[in-house]
């Protein structure tokens, strides 16, 4: 496995006149890898030739008083982890080189960055979408692969790759959990004994709302209910408990096919997201149109 840390290293090894017929699956990641990011390793060693994992902290993405210098980092546990999923190439880049100047250019998400976490985070889509954009230019992969656990960032992600002809197949990966339901997150670390124990709530308030869409409870009702459930089990606060059309992020009405129900929830120094999508006709659905 090579461990490459400049961009004009990684694209002499990635330039696309030389692959022939080899295909690149392209795994971003922020680091502290768990086994929800070395399921995306694993789906894109299935489908491609390479598989690249970039490890970066953006700080492009992380608002005042968010937790950019705090956020998890093990650069050699990352490493040792990534060669033994089988990794071929790390991509671990400075801040100074990812971000050498800022010429003022910005890229603005559209009305699915307002909602869920975009609501309470102004800017941090466009920060998602800058380091995306760099990262897609950057490695030129034919696939790239997002989990599901952050459903709204992989549903703006995938209309700026149609919108926009970039050339990489987005890759829904089903979320990865703890055997207790909790979904794997780099920020778990940071919840103590009695959050992590109360933690798994999260997953069965999302559930029990599933059940519920199943049974034909209005949005509203369902949204209530999840949110009843939370506060009621832990001492989490609710950021938004939220039941949207997806992956658009709209009004659900009697024609939307698929739903989202997601929530935030604060615990004392960490921030958990969760979701569960549905399809209006029974099931849970994650596949999309470019991969199955």
């Amino acid at each position: 496995m090579q461990v490459i840390e400049t961009i004009e290293e990684l694209q002499q090894i990635l330039n696309r006149n030389e692959r022939k017929d080899t295909t690149v699956g392209f795994v971003p990641t922020m680091g502290y890898l768990h086994e929800g990011h070395l399921s995306l390793v694993k789906h894109a060693k299935e489908q491609n030739d390479i598989v690249v994992m970039s490890i970066f902290v953006n700080p492009a993405q992380f608002g005042p008083g968010e937790d950019f210098e705090s956020y998890p980092r093990d650069r050699e546990r990352d490493i040792r982890l990534a060669r033994e999923a089988g990794v071929d190439i790390v991509f671990i880049p400075s801040v100074e080189e990812m971000y050498p100047a800022d010429g003022g250019i910005r890229i603005l998400p559209g009305k699915q960055a307002h909602e869920l976490c975009g609501a309470a985070r102004p800017g941090h889509f466009d920060g998602v979408l800058k380091v995306v954009l760099k990262l897609f230019n950057i490695v030129d992969p034919d696939r790239s692969y997002f989990g599901l656990k952050d459903a709204q960032q992989l549903a703006i992600i995938e209309t700026f790759v149609r919108d926009f002809n970039l050339r990489t197949a987005i890759v829904r990966v089903p979320i990865v959990r703890e055997e207790d339901g909790l979904a794997k997150s780099s920020r778990n670390v940071n919840l103590t004994d009695s959050e992590r124990s109360e933690a798994p709530v999260i997953y069965r308030a999302l559930q029990f709302g599933a059940s519920m869409f199943a049974d034909g409870a209005h949005p509203e009702t369902i949204e209530r209910e999840v949110s009843e459930q939370i506060v009621s089990n832990s001492s989490g606060k609710i950021d938004y408990v939220n039941m949207l059309t997806y992956p658009e992020l709209g009004l659900v009405t009697e024609n939307t096919r698929d739903v989202i129900l997601a929530c935030a929830v604060k615990f004392s120094t960490t921030r958990l997201i969760d979701n569960i999508i549905m399809s209006t006709k029974g099931g849970t659905h994650v596949s999309n149109d470019d991969e199955q």
